[in-house]
């Protein structure tokens, strides 16, 4: 099977709202804005982000909250399930949505590659990986550094 034919599914907590992606994510990683952390709860959110027109949801429709000019965060109204960062990309792709990897039948199929808004990282949080860690958002520049960090 080629890549532009996979299939990966996922769904909220109730089972009342399901999407399926075709194809590949442009990426993954772990988002430690304040907004990310707001919607979810947790300390890190970890997303894998897609072109909009490779996402198909079904069931019951999300509810959208607009949490800042662009910036929708979908959850589903019947068990309360965050579902998605959903906007236009910054970097020239377009619409965009970013799906919580948790909410993936199968999460571990998108591995996160770097880490985004570190600069917002709850002081007392950390990830002991070895990934990237962007001040923000990857513009090109660099990551600020790369793994925890305090070294353990």
């Amino acid at each position: 099977m080629s890549n532009e034919n996979k299939i990966a599914k996922g769904g909220c907590l109730c089972g009342a709202v399901r999407f399926e992606a075709k194809g590949e994510p442009f990426g993954a990683n772990h988002c430690h804005c304040l907004s990310c952390r707001k919607h979810t709860g947790a300390p890190v959110v970890t997303l894998s982000g897609w072109k909009a027109d490779q996402i198909t949801f079904t069931g019951t429709p999300r509810k959208i909250y607009s949490s800042s000019e662009g910036v929708g965060r979908a959850f589903c109204g019947e068990c309360g399930t965050p579902l998605t960062w959903e906007g236009i990309s910054g970097s020239g792709i377009g619409a965009i949505v970013e799906i919580h990897i948790s909410v993936w039948d199968d999460p571990t199929l998108f591995e996160p590659t770097s880490h985004m808004h570190d600069g917002e990282r709850i002081a007392w949080f950390d990830v002991a990986d070895k990934l990237p860690r962007y001040t923000v958002w990857d513009e090109g520049k660099g990551p600020a550094h790369v793994g925890p960090a305090k070294k353990a």
